[in-house]
């Protein structure tokens, strides 16, 4: 909480508290794989995912393949939060045809909104059961001269991208905590947090990542005593409705010009980092930041 100057020399700080690695705690190894079952299934076993998903931001390209690929390996129950009804109820529609056998659910959600976060986190837990993963997709891309940003529209950007984001996370950690199961959380960050963006001058959105990426370090250093593992993806320049248009056509070839790889990525491309962090093979991941971006960060 934020401490008035007078008050300051009188503030006793809160402490974290840590795992202890412990056979019965939330912080320790998984168990060994059995040995004696055949290699295909201890391989389907490390990456098998478990439980209930909640996914903001998942009737979009990349969160609609993530939500896809948790399903593939398993996850039981999925309740996406967007902002968009219309293809959010087409795109989870695919997905009960796809897999009868899940629970899915979409809600309308304004991640900006802490009453409606925790309302939506609570149905989320009575309609599916206890959230084990979270994936933080939501967010909303800008592009301008600093000159010409105003302080609203500053605003708007960080609050969907970086608060937004710490609230869905907040009220579902508080879930995993109060009922013991730990979990993991996977936030969408972006190489515009890692480096500046060329051509496109985009300072806010910058920003808003980078704050992704130490707003993970500083969850993952807090809740990992809880059992809850909080880690980040950055994305390069992918192939979706954000990087189309006309309007585009010139930077998407400087981009690619200055991609090792040649092109951007596809949203698929994103879900194997995704099922690793969320699954046993990745449960010694806290706090770290993936990039995926086929070295385009290498030539920025």
């Amino acid at each position: 909480m934020t401490t008035e100057r007078s008050d300051l020399t009188s503030r006793v700080l809160p402490r974290i508290s840590l795992g202890d690695g412990s056979p019965d705690s939330l912080t320790a190894p998984p168990p060994p794989l059995p040995r004696d079952a055949p290699p295909v299934v201890r391989a389907q076993e490390r990456f098998r995912v478990r439980g209930n998903a909640v996914v903001t931001g998942g009737a979009g390209d990349l969160g609609f393949a993530a939500c896809r690929a948790l399903l593939e390996h398993g996850l039981e129950g999925l309740v996406v939060f967007d902002m968009n009804p219309a293809e959010a109820e087409a795109r989870t529609k695919t997905l009960k045809s796809d897999f009868p056998n899940a629970v899915i659910r979409f809600l309308k959600v304004d991640v900006t909104d802490e009453n409606a976060v925790n309302a939506a986190v609570d149905e989320s837990v009575q309609s599916v059961g206890p959230i084990t993963t979270l994936l933080n997709f939501a967010g909303i891309v800008g592009c301008g001269h600093a000159l010409d940003w105003s302080a609203k529209e500053w605003n708007r950007l960080i609050n969907v991208n970086t608060v937004g984001g710490f609230l869905v996370a907040k009220s579902i950690a508080r879930t995993m905590i109060e009922r013991k199961t730990g979990g993991s959380m996977v936030f969408i960050a972006s190489i515009s947090g890692h480096r500046v963006n060329f051509p496109q001058p985009q300072v806010p959105y910058n920003v808003s990542k980078a704050g992704v990426i130490a707003m993970v370090k500083s969850l993952a250093a807090e809740w990992g005593g809880h059992g809850i593992r909080v880690n980040s993806i950055s994305p390069g320049y992918m192939d979706t409705i954000l990087n189309e248009g006309d309007g585009l056509e010139e930077p998407r070839k400087v981009w690619a010009s200055r991609n090792p790889l040649g092109r951007m990525g596809q949203p698929d491309e994103l879900t194997g980092a995704i099922v690793m962090l969320v699954s046993r093979a990745g449960s010694y991941f806290n706090g770290a930041d993936l990039l995926i971006d086929g070295g385009q960060t290498l030539f920025m």
